[in-house]
């Protein structure tokens, strides 16, 4: 018995493409009819600029009646103000203010760390060695003078190593620190045999001490915090690491000795934990630092915390 015959292959194809058409047609539509209302809708709204500010209270006009929004000229907090109000005293003569230069004896002058104005504050708590900074009437009006030797500094990574004598002209830590190798003195040079208080190996292997104790190379470790820096060795030897230690230290008998760390390319600041704090945030570093600081960690009723991040 023959198979019941339901139409050629040609009819299957023709309906079908009168449905993709249909489709396509439908969809076609209601593309041109949203883009229809869109334009509609754009056309009725106001088209004049002044209008709209108006309506919001800008530009001098009122509110919309029951609106919460001031007008401007019942309400002198829309007056805008463009002009500087900071405390510098402008020179409008027209002409370029020059400073003379101070005397040669200012070439190490940091004027919110000077030891003779230091001295006229309180010595408990070491208060004395915090910032103060001069008055008005105590500014200096001239440009500091540079070192009469002073070099362009050695780049790094020689600068761990080395810096021009003339740059900072102190032979005391060699003379006081020789045993500890902190700095000695070639000729014009200084060199940083990598020494300190508490590194009779050198800092590099003081360091492989501390990666014993707490992994260094992992990568959960990228920022340090070292407390007395010194002449900043730990944080000098702590870059081949990829971490980036801040050192500090105050400005005390030993000179500067964060001059010391600018010179060799470590980042360094003259600070000291005292009744401030530093002008960090909590967790700010992955790793704390005090290798013989000489802070009184037991005094004044409590613990002084140096807070680093948990995971460490």
């Amino acid at each position: 018995m023959a198979k019941e015959y339901s139409g050629s292959p040609k009819h299957h194809q023709l309906e079908s493409k009168r449905k993709r058409l249909s489709w396509i047609l439908g969809v076609s539509g209601l593309c041109i009819l949203s883009y229809i209302f869109g334009a509609w809708q754009n056309t009725s709204a106001p088209t004049n600029q002044s209008e709209v500010y108006n309506k919001v209270g800008c530009d001098g006009g009122s509110p919309p009646a029951g609106s919460s929004v001031p007008s401007a000229s019942s309400s002198s907090s829309f007056s805008l103000d463009f002009q500087s109000h900071h405390q510098v005293e402008i020179n409008n003569s027209g002409g370029v203010q020059k400073f003379p230069p101070c005397d040669l004896s200012y070439s190490e002058y940091t004027p919110c760390q000077d030891p003779v104005r230091g001295r006229k504050f309180d010595r408990n708590m070491l208060k004395y060695r915090e910032r103060h900074c001069p008055k008005k009437e105590e500014l200096l009006l001239c440009l500091i003078p540079a070192p009469p030797r002073y070099k362009t500094p050695f780049k790094w990574p020689q600068s761990r190593d080395y810096a021009w004598y003339g740059n900072i002209p102190h032979r005391e830590l060699s003379i006081e620190k020789a045993v500890q190798n902190w700095i000695q003195v070639e000729g014009e040079r200084f060199r940083f045999p990598g020494g300190g208080t508490m590194f009779p190996r050198g800092a590099d292997a003081y360091i492989d001490d501390i990666n014993d104790l707490i992994p260094l190379k992992s990568g959960n470790i990228r920022t340090a915090i070292d407390t007395g820096c010194g002449v900043a060795s730990w944080g000098a030897y702590l870059l081949r690491r990829d971490i980036l230690a801040m050192s500090f230290a105050p400005r005390d008998t030993h000179e500067a000795q964060v001059q010391f760390a600018l010179e060799r390319g470590v980042p360094a600041m003259i600070g000291i934990m005292a009744s401030q704090r530093l002008p960090y945030p909590a967790r700010a570093f992955d790793m704390a630092h005090c290798s013989r600081c000489l802070i009184p960690w037991h005094k004044y009723g409590k613990n002084i915390c140096i807070y680093v991040n948990s995971q460490t």
